[in-house]
């Protein structure tokens, strides 16, 4: 905590909050010794998951629209966040997905059907262990063609690597790569070349979780994010209260950026 404090003093308020983070627990593995200190952690939320999977995959088949209801679902996997909730509990993912049909949903949904349609290649951003079972059901209704698969380079808290991706059965639908950094985001000048080419080169990217959005909302590009609002900060920027099960669009963010700017001077006038 000293050690983060001093940190502090120095960081570049310019940088997302998954730059700090990455440096976090970079040390946190130096202390502990642990490559993978939260590896029991991800199995055991992989097991959760992969157990619903049957029931949820019928209550898409009979919903009226299968790929939106697989996109809710998808999201409300995000609750699965250990870098938020510590404790995340099997209680916690049922209710979560029981509330996904009623819960405030802030969604682009035809953008969404509309740029599913045109895409020829898709880059999946995974977030988390568990929720990576959820992404399945989503990527299934894309199709899985179409999709290429991104996890993290290296293990961060409880973000999805090439293991998890194939404890789920990812790896036999899509193609899976891992973006060579150790960010719980995606910080594009961290990342490997291969992984940058292939963001270049993607008609659509879909990036799951908070920590994408917050590394990533001002990137220029065909980008989606698929995420719950677990922050005040975050609720500000979207201009949508914490809680929120959200699919917005790039362009949408940076509107969404530009009057919450606005609030702010409205409020405090600039000298």
């Amino acid at each position: 905590m000293r050690e983060v404090l001093h940190w502090t003093e120095e960081m570049d308020l310019n940088q997302s909050p998954p730059a700090m983070a990455q440096r976090i627990h970079r040390r946190l593995r130096e202390i502990t010794g642990i490559d993978d200190p939260y590896l029991a952690a991800k199995t055991r939320q992989n097991c959760i998951a992969i157990e619903l999977l049957p029931e949820l995959r019928a209550e898409i088949q009979s919903s009226r629209s299968p790929l939106m209801t697989a996109a809710r679902i998808a999201i409300a996997g995000n609750m699965i966040d250990m870098g938020v909730n510590g404790n995340v509990t099997e209680a916690d993912v049922h209710q979560a997905l029981q509330q996904a049909l009623s819960e405030p949903f802030y969604g682009e949904q035809a953008l969404f059907h509309q740029a599913l349609a045109k895409a020829r290649s898709i880059l999946y951003l995974a977030d988390n262990a568990g929720e990576i079972a959820f992404d399945r059901l989503l990527i299934e209704q894309i199709p899985p063609e179409r999709v290429t698969l991104v996890v993290r380079g290296t293990p961060v808290i409880n973000d999805a690597t090439l293991v998890d991706a194939r404890a789920v059965g990812l790896d036999e639908i899509v193609e899976v790569v891992d973006n060579g950094s150790d960010a719980p985001g995606t910080l594009l000048d961290d990342c490997s070349q291969e992984f940058r080419h292939r963001f270049a080169d993607a008609d659509l990217i879909i990036a799951k979780g908070q920590g994408n959005f917050e590394s990533l909302n001002n990137q220029p590009g065909n980008l989606f994010f698929l995420f719950k609002v677990k922050c005040p900060m975050v609720a500000n920027h979207i201009m949508q209260p914490v809680g929120t099960q959200v699919m917005a669009h790039s362009s949408v963010g940076a509107l969404a950026m530009a009057n919450w700017l606005y609030r702010q001077f409205d409020r405090y006038p600039p000298e």
